[in-house]
C-alpha cells in the first residue's frame, strides 16, 4: 500500500564507507569520485554513517563532516539516508537535526545498545526522540540485533511506532530471518518500505517481499547484485540463484580474510582506496591485502564481480 506522495526506496543502496587517510582521519577527498563510480554502478541510493561507515567509531564532528561531504556529492541525483543512533539519545538528536539542516533524503537509527531499551515501548520511546528532532525526514528503523543485542518483533515495532513516530517509513533489516522480515512488509498491506541487509542472502530478502536492499559488497560488486535483482524480476530464478551462488563465495573470502577490514580493502582495488578500518577493527597489512587479492581472483571476481551483463 505505498503511497503516491510517500518516500519509497528500491534496489540497491550501498552502506558507505567512511574514507580514512592511513591515520585514520578523515579523507573526504575520496567521497566525490567514490559516489561517481556508485552512480555509474546503477545504485539507487547511499546509506551513510551505518555499520560498514564505521559511524559508531566516529565523532559527532566527523559524522557531521561525512554526512555533509555525501549529501553534497550526490547533488540530489539519489537519495542519502544517514544513519543517526547513538547510545546517547540527546546526540542521536543532534545527528539527525544536522542531517536534515545539510539537506539528507532520510534518517535511520540503531538503538541504544549498551543501555538497551527494556521494552519495546521503551524502544518506540527512545525512536520518537531522535525521529522529532528531524520532522521533515523520513525514518527507518534499523534492525541489527547480531551488533545492538536488541531483538524487537519488528513488524509490532512499526504497528506500535505509527502514532508516535510520523515520520517512520521502514525499516533497514540487517538480520538472517526472513520470516520475521517478511511480517514486517506485510505491515498494513505493504505500508512500510523494508529495505533488507544481508547481502550473501539477498535472493532470499528478494523471495521475502523486499523492496531494496542496503548492504557493504554493493560499493564494489553493485553489477553483480543488480543482475540478481534483475533475473528475480524477470523470474529467471535460476539465474538468480546461480548468481547469488557467487555473491556466497564471494562474501564467504571476504569474511575468511577479516570481515569487515576485508570489505573495505576491496576499494583499493578499484582504484577508490578508502583507507583503513578504524580501531576496535583491526586493518589488513600489506601481505593480507595480497592474499586477499590473490583469493578473489581465484574464485573469478575480477571477471564476474564488475560484470553488468
Amino acid at each position: 500500500m505505498q503511497e503516491s506522495n510517500r518516500f519509497w526506496v528500491t534496489g540497491l543502496v550501498p552502506a558507505t564507507f567512511t574514507p580514512f587517510h592511513a591515520d585514520g582521519s578523515l579523507n573526504l577527498a575520496v567521497v566525490e569520485p567514490m559516489v561517481e563510480q556508485l552512480l555509474r554502478d546503477g545504485v539507487t541510493g547511499l546509506y551513510v554513517c551505518g555499520s560498514t561507515g564505521e559511524g559508531i567509531s566516529l565523532t559527532r564532528e566527523e559524522r557531521m563532516a561525512a554526512t555533509a561531504a555525501f549529501v553534497a556529492a550526490t547533488r540530489r541525483r539519489i537519495p542519502v539516508i544517514v544513519q543517526v543512533g547513538h547510545n546517547s539519545i540527546a546526540e542521536a538528536r543532534l545527528l539527525a537535526a544536522h542531517a536534515q539542516e545539510v539537506g539528507a533524503d532520510a534518517i535511520s537509527a540503531t538503538p541504544p545498545s549498551y543501555f538497551k531499551p527494556p521494552t519495546q515501548a521503551a524502544l518506540v520511546d527512545c525512536m520518537a526522540e531522535i525521529a522529532a528532532a528531524a520532522p521533515d525526514l523520513p525514518f527507518y528503523y534499523y534492525h541489527i540485533p547480531g551488533m545492538t543485542g536488541v531483538t524487537p518483533n519488528v513488524a509490532a515495532l512499526l504497528r506500535e511506532g505509527k502514532p508516535r513516530i510520523p515520520s517512520l517509513v521502514g525499516v533497514k533489516f540487517s538480520h538472517t530471518a526472513v520470516f520475521d522480515m517478511q511480517a514486517a512488509v506485510a505491515v498494513e498491506d505493504g505500508r512500510y518500505n523494508v529495505l533488507f541487509g544481508s547481502d550473501e542472502m539477498l535472493l532470499s530478502g528478494l523471495a521475502g517481499g523486499a523492496h531494496g536492499a542496503v548492504g557493504s559488497t554493493y560499493n564494489f560488486a553493485a553489477p553483480l547484485f543488480n543482475r540478481i535483482m534483475a533475473a528475480f524480476a524477470a523470474g529467471d530464478i535460476a539465474t538468480a540463484q546461480q548468481l547469488q551462488g557467487k555473491a556466497v563465495a564471494m562474501v564467504n573470502v571476504l569474511v575468511r580474510h577479516g570481515g569487515n577490514a576485508a570489505i573495505k580493502s576491496m576499494m583499493a582495488f578499484l582504484d577508490l582506496d578508502c583507507g583503513p578500518v578504524r580501531l576496535p577493527q583491526v586493518a589488513l597489512s600489506a601481505e593480507q591485502q595480497r592474499l586477499l587479492r590473490q583469493e578473489m581472483a581465484a574464485i573469478g571476481f575480477f571477471d564476474w564481480g564488475r560484470a553488468a551483463g
